[in-house]
């Protein structure tokens, strides 16, 4: 054998190896305090994506017995962060499974977001609390002091960070708050958005447009982050489904936009290559729930506050999340771990942000 081909052999024979040294397991923490359906003990549930996503161990965490609120992870520093009913902000290590700090914030704290570099967290104060003390904490991410607190808008909820970690948006009621994360100013308010409430939403890798639920019909309103508008309202159906929507996410190469219809007991896809989006298809669900979307990081499965797993691409549950008792799991605090030789390298996020922007035709 030539050295050339020797070359080639090799490099394919190191290709392979890393890429079986990769596993892919989803973390579910249990129980989830917007939802009765699919809890199993006071937790992280780990599954094994590779295998027909097989329950594979539990981490026990006794803080998550008040109910979680949100669930993020980093791979830059290998760990999660967790939010509570009962105010409480804590920090797991993934490569460790312990807890390495746990802090409580006096006015709550809700669906939290981590910058890229896992420096900081940007902590919503909780949908409950509304008027002037309503807003976000800023807080060191390793060692849970708070830096700063934003008051602004009401009932502080879901938060969402950019793909590039440029700017985090933040829900309040029927408004939604751009913030730049490298000196924490607000840039842009975008208001009126949505219908009622509080409701996730998502962002395109590109940080131009953002899909946010409606609180009243099924749907979502198309925000252009380039200029602070609300550029159309889709609605699912007939248009007179008059029930929240809650879960909406992007496939990562953004040519679909899902949403959830958690009383329907089911998920609507959406065309996202055509503007606006086109509804093309829908999924029926095993049941209802809080309502959530999202994706793995290869665009693979779609996860959602069921047991059902739906492969993405036939859009058909291929399996059911069950706990080692054999008892369905379900919830919408979760997140893709890719770990190699051991260690944690990529993670995904509870909100399905997208990954790899295509042109709007």
């Amino acid at each position: 054998m030539s050295c050339l081909l020797r070359f080639f052999a090799l490099c394919c024979l190191s290709s392979a190896l890393c890429a079986a040294a990769e596993q892919h397991f989803l973390y579910m923490a249990s129980p989830d305090a917007a939802q009765n359906e699919g809890k199993s003990g006071d937790g992280v549930l780990i599954f094994d994506i590779d295998n027909g996503h097989k329950f594979l161990r539990r981490i026990d965490v006794p803080g998550f017995h008040e109910g979680i609120r949100g669930f993020c992870a980093n791979a830059a520093t290998g760990r999660a962060w967790y939010t509570t009913t009962g105010r409480l902000l804590g920090c797991l290590d993934l490569n460790t499974d312990k807890v390495l700090w746990e802090r409580r914030l006096d006015a709550g704290c809700d669906r939290a977001a981590v910058t890229p570099d896992g420096s900081k967290l940007y902590v919503p104060t909780g949908w409950w609390t509304p008027g002037p003390e309503s807003g976000w904490f800023i807080v060191n991410a390793q060692d849970g002091e708070v830096i700063q607190r934003l008051k602004f808008g009401t009932t502080a909820h879901n938060t969402v960070m950019s793909l590039d970690g440029s700017f985090v948006l933040c829900g309040t009621e029927t408004m939604l708050t751009k913030i730049r994360t490298k000196d924490d100013q607000i840039v842009q308010e975008i208001k009126p958005i949505g219908e009622s409430g509080v409701f996730p939403m998502t962002v395109n890798a590109a940080g131009t447009r953002a899909y946010a639920c409606l609180g009243k019909h099924v749907g979502f309103d198309v925000a252009d982050l380039t200029n602070g508008t609300v550029l159309c309202r889709v609605l699912a159906g007939d248009g007179t489904l008059e029930r929240r929507t809650h879960g909406v996410a992007l496939t990562p190469d953004e040519k679909e936009l899902w949403i959830s219809d958690q009383v329907g007991k089911q998920l609507f896809v959406f065309d996202n290559t055509v503007s606006p989006p086109r509804e093309k298809a829908h999924v029926d669900l095993s049941m209802g729930g809080h309502g959530w979307v999202t994706f793995s990081l290869d665009g693979r499965f779609a996860w959602c506050h069921t047991p059902d797993v739906i492969d993405a691409r036939t859009r058909q549950v291929v399996a059911k999340l069950q706990d080692e008792h054999g008892n369905p799991v379900a919830g919408s605090k979760f997140f893709e771990a890719v770990f190699a030789d051991d260690k944690l390298v990529r993670t995904g996020d509870q909100f399905g942000v997208g990954r790899a922007p295509v042109a709007v035709k």
